[in-house]
């Protein structure tokens, strides 16, 4: 995984979450906590209810990215610019400043007038944004969106969202965002729900990952709640998300996301690592799918994504027939199965008696890879209609 310094602090595996507090100085914005036209205001909120509370970085919108609202020109986003310049040199807490925009003028601007990174929401949909963000050594986040100006995050399929991250490349400093909530009418909430189930697979890239998730729609549905009401679930989501590979967590409540995030850090899975003339890092992998894309990233056959996940399935009920056809057909490399109570061994039946160690001999363990299950199941097809019913559930993962 690449680690990207955002002047000065370190956004990676190898770093703690982020989270990135918002401020917008734009009327139209939806959420009134963050909104701001007064750049005294705006710097005594950024001090207190963002730094303050654990921000690491601070996101400036300066406008709304609200599908229904008419899209701002870059002429229109300088005029307001001054604002956020304003707000910036008038706050005295340390963090790292990001501008929320589409357009590489703004970029310019930004980064020349004292901002550090950028929120591209439109994902290089400009193309000469990285060019900009290259010059001036800055990091990027870089939303998923389609080649167009007015639409960013406007991805309705969720398998086209990985690709849609490389529109136009990256830069060294590149962070990536899947781009969650409401960009547009066809995108629904089960795409957002699929979209996090599938957070691993944007580590793809191998790059840090951004999400903004804070108050979402497809998250306060789930438990029935109005946006007012919704931090509860923001920050179930925001452990989740840091725990499957989440770097920067983007919010409007930033002690709490700050708090849930350290949760999600401290109980995800331990992963090994060795940095040297030969390095070494075990993959947060557990689909085929994420095995696949990153050995894309490699230019890599894919043939060997399967043996990259494991699956274990514990099976009972089974017939003496259908134990011996199960461990007839996971005799590789690929699947094996065992039988509880080591059924028929001398030192079982020692230990507990015939009787006991037959108790659990209905019962086994089958592990293997998607391949080597599915070649078990065609094996044993037709021994029993029970067993073939069992086994087509594990044949369709």
């Amino acid at each position: 995984m690449r680690n990207v310094d955002a002047a000065g602090l370190g956004i990676g595996d190898d770093h703690p979450p982020r989270i990135m507090g918002v401020l917008n100085v734009s009327a139209e914005s939806p959420y009134d906590p963050s909104v701001y036209d007064d750049p005294g205001e705006a710097a005594e909120y950024v001090d207190e209810e963002l730094i303050g509370e654990g921000a690491d970085i601070v996101d400036v919108g300066l406008e709304s990215a609200n599908k229904d609202l008419d899209v701002l020109s870059a002429e229109e986003e300088l005029e307001r610019l001054d604002v956020a310049i304003e707000t910036l040199e008038s706050t005295s807490g340390d963090a790292v400043w990001s501008i929320e925009t589409r357009y590489h003028e703004v970029a310019d601007a930004a980064l020349s007038r004292g901002f550090d990174m950028v929120n591209d929401v439109c994902g290089f949909a400009d193309p000469e944004m990285p060019r900009v963000c290259r010059e001036h050594d800055a990091a990027v986040s870089k939303m998923a969106s389609p080649p167009d100006l007015e639409r960013p995050g406007a991805i309705e399929d969720v398998d086209e969202i990985y690709d849609a991250l490389s529109m136009n490349g990256f830069t060294d400093k590149t962070i990536l965002d899947p781009a969650f909530g409401g960009w547009s009418v066809e995108k629904t909430h089960a795409d957002d729900r699929e979209t996090f189930r599938r957070l691993r697979e944007f580590r793809g890239y191998g790059r840090p990952l951004l999400v903004s998730i804070n108050r979402k729609s497809f998250l306060k549905t789930i438990a029935g709640r109005s946006t007012e009401e919704a931090l509860p679930v923001s920050l179930a989501a925001t452990s989740m998300a840091v725990e499957r590979g989440a770097h920067v967590i983007r919010t409007h409540d930033v002690a709490e996301t700050r708090d849930a995030a350290l949760v999600g850090e401290t109980f995800a899975r331990s992963r090994p690592s060795h940095d040297g003339p030969v390095s070494a890092e075990e993959l947060d992998v557990t689909t085929v799918r994420e095995a696949e894309r990153h050995l894309d990233r490699l230019d890599a056959p894919r043939a060997v994504a399967d043996g990259a996940v494991v699956h274990t399935y514990e099976l009972s009920g089974l017939s003496p027939e259908a134990v011996g056809a199960l461990r007839a057909a996971a005799d590789g490399d690929a699947a094996a199965f065992a039988v509880g109570g080591r059924a028929g061994s001398a030192d079982a039946e020692a230990a507990t008696g015939a009787e006991g160690a037959r108790g659990d001999a209905d019962r086994g363990l089958l592990v293997g890879t998607a391949d080597g299950l599915s070649s078990v199941v065609s094996s044993v097809s037709g021994v029993s209609e029970p067993l073939d019913a069992a086994l087509a559930t594990i044949d369709d993962t």
